[in-house]
């Protein structure tokens, strides 16, 4: 954490609560439906796949590959990232997929692509907020 972060940070709600406790731990927590099997993301307390109330939370792998992404060249006024910087939706090895940032590459697309292996890298924002983002693996 060298300079102060800036950017808005997460307000978890009680459906999200694991997902950033877990987070501070740098463990990529995830919900799975018992019913189904389905594994999903966003945090919530119902499967969007079969409307089942029986999920569990695990600790996913932190690998994926990039689904698609986007170069923000102007954005906030308060970023969380120095522009230009790398918008990305995730697939993760197990399944869902999550917006986050792609760093450790240039924003620039003839370093960035689509279907690129992707690993998980924690980023400690405050004392109380740990966030997830993805570098090519």
């Amino acid at each position: 954490m060298a300079e102060e972060y800036k950017a808005p940070l997460p307000n978890p709600t009680p459906d999200s609560k694991p997902f950033w406790e877990g987070a501070r731990r740098h463990e990529l927590r995830l919900q799975r439906c018992r019913t189904c099997s389905e594994a999903y993301f966003y945090p919530r307390n119902v499967c969007p796949g079969c409307l089942s109330t029986d999920v569990e939370w695990f600790t996913a792998s932190g690998r994926g590959t990039l689904h698609t992404f986007s170069i923000v060249h102007r954005g906030l006024k308060v970023t969380p990232l120095p522009m230009p910087y790398v918008l990305a939706v995730v697939e993760l090895e197990e399944g869902p997929r999550m917006m986050t940032n792609l760093v450790g590459v240039p924003a620039d697309p003839e370093h960035v692509r689509c279907d690129m292996p992707v690993v998980l890298e924690w980023a400690d924002v405050t004392p109380e907020a740990t966030l997830p983002r993805f570098r090519p693996a």
